[in-house]
Formats: structure tokens, sequence, C-alpha cells
């Protein structure tokens, strides 16, 4: 958010450059519908009546609908109002990451060495317990295709040093030149 500061006269007035919701003074309407702070419609009334009444009440002059005609405004603290907006934002875009949880892909080789194996398990476990799906992936190249089954014994072996925390959702099958299954974590 980007804020000017201009000064005039010795005082100091603070301009925000954000383009949320026109409030107060901002308001350019003469004649607004004024809704009260516990939602009940006061009526549609001049802008300085509106004001004269958020002033008294304590709160903000918002408008809700500047389109509308008459302008709808609400007499509502500005401020509580944007914290309780970010908070349902931030809360909306936690539940859809929860919703959106990724597949992550591990691709094994039937050769694959002990060590770069449990590299491998070490890291499939961390993504499991954030929840994410994990799609493990043997790829065969040329005349390793004529040995599948070890592509199936590393599935296997991979998903029995991870059976504490996951479940297959996919059994090993094959697709084109790669084995794969699908693993999930267990609820």
């Amino acid at each position: 958010m980007d804020t000017f500061v201009f000064t005039f006269f010795g005082g100091v007035n603070i301009a925000s450059n954000n383009k949320d919701a026109m409030i107060n003074r901002d308001i350019k309407a003469s004649q607004v519908l004024v809704i009260g702070p516990n939602g009940e419609q006061l009526g549609v009334k001049p802008i300085e009546d509106a004001l004269t009444l958020a002033e008294y009440a304590g709160f903000d002059l918002v408008c809700i609908s500047p389109k509308s005609d008459p302008v709808v405004c609400k007499i509502m603290d500005y401020n509580k109002y944007k914290y309780e907006r970010n908070k349902k934002q931030k809360e909306a875009l936690k539940k859809q990451k929860e919703n959106n949880l990724e597949m992550k892909e591990y691709r094994l080789s039937p050769v694959i060495d002990i060590h770069d194996f449990n590299t491998k398990v070490k890291n499939v476990s961390k993504y499991l317990e954030k929840g994410h799906k994990i799609k493990v992936t043997v790829r065969f190249k040329g005349r390793q295709m004529a040995h599948t089954e070890l592509g199936k014994e590393i599935l296997d072996k991979f998903y029995n040093e991870l059976s504490d925390i996951c479940d297959i959702d996919q059994a090993p099958k094959m697709d084109g030149r790669s084995m794969f299954m699908l693993l999930i974590p267990k609820k």
C-alpha cells in the first residue's frame, strides 16, 4: 500500500492510495441510503446528515455500494471491518491450500542405490506428513523392460518403508515404459 504524506498549514494529513472503499469525506454522493451499525435502515439522507450520524455514533460512514441509486452507506468501525475482512481472506486462503494439496511425484530407477532410496523415502515422508499425495514412478530404459518385476519390488519396498504413515491409493501398475503407484497419508 502506497502512502503519501501531505503537509499544509503546519498540519499533517495522511492520504492513502489504497482504493478499498470510500469512507467519510471521500463519499461524493449528495444523497445516501444509510444503514445503521446494527443493520437497521435509517433511510435516504443528505451526506452531511449521514456523516453527522456516523460521528455521533463514534463510527465511520463506509460506502458499501457506490454504483446503486441512491448510494448505500453503512455506519461501522472501518478499522475493525478491514481487520475482520483480512482475517476472513486469510482463512479462505488457508482452506484453499488445504483443499488443493499437491500431488508430488518421485521417480525411481530399478537399479537405484540404497542411499538414494533412503533419501527419497525421507523426503516423501516429510510430504506425507504435510498431507500431500505422492506418485512414485519407476522408469524403465532399454533392456530393463524385460525385468519389470524389479520395479515392482522397488515400489513394494518403498511402500513398506513408509507403511506406518501412508496407505496405497493405487497399487503399482504399468503405464508404457514406467510403473507407478499412488500413496496417500493415513487419516
